[in-house]
């Protein structure tokens, strides 16, 4: 993260202000469990870190949910616990936020539930009456879940934790990425042309509204 820094023209940290705080907190804690040879390979990633920020509780909701949902079917038994409640919690908010409340799990979150049956049966009972606070998410649950993780893959069982760090710290760049993304924007109409949508979300968008009247 300093690097990050550096790049960003900033004061020399590991806390730059270019990089949301539970991104580069989870930047921060692969840097520590990866392996000397893995972490050179890791200075191509720096510049994805730059400008990928904001207050939107979303960002720490898909950095959340990318940690959990990766290290789910790898940690050992009481962390897959935790991991599993973190999804269940991640999944929560995001329905309240959205105004859909009690709406089904996305489908990658019930996939990796899938991988860890009895470690889901304990998150569901576990969270079933669990009020969930957005600031201490935040402040508290979020940074947890991100350190647990972490360091439940870096001492998992299985052949290459290295690349599995790194594939989560690439999933959640990506995910930050794609909150950032602008809004869809509509071409202007010309020579009496219908105006077409300039993404297909925006398509998927005008088609929906078109069908139902």
């Amino acid at each position: 993260m300093e690097y990050a820094s550096y790049l960003a023209g900033e004061k020399w940290s590991d806390h730059p202000a270019c990089t949301h705080p539970l991104l580069a907190e989870l930047a921060r804690q692969v840097n520590d469990f990866i392996s000397d040879e893995t972490r050179q390979t890791f200075v191509e990633v720096v510049p994805d870190l730059i400008g990928l920020t904001g207050s939107d509780l979303r960002f720490d909701l898909h950095i959340a949910l990318r940690v959990a949902r990766t290290a789910v079917p790898v940690v050992a038994e009481p962390r897959q616990r935790m991991m599993a409640a973190a999804i269940l919690a991640c999944e929560r908010l995001l329905s309240d936020l959205d105004g859909r409340c009690a709406a089904p799990l996305s489908p990658e979150s019930d996939a990796a539930l899938d991988l860890v049956p009895q470690a889901a049966s304990w998150a569901r009972h576990f969270t079933s009456n669990l009020s969930i606070s957005r600031r201490a998410f935040r402040r508290t649950a979020a940074p947890t879940i991100v350190r647990y993780g972490v360091e439940g893959v870096a001492h998992a069982c299985i052949p290459d934790p290295d690349a599995l760090l790194r594939k989560m710290l690439v999933g959640a760049i990506a995910d930050c990425k794609l909150l950032r993304a602008p809004e869809p924007r509509i071409h202007p109409v010309t020579d009496g042309d219908a105006a077409v949508p300039s993404s297909p979300q925006a398509l998927r968008a005008g088609v929906g509204h078109e069908v139902g009247g």
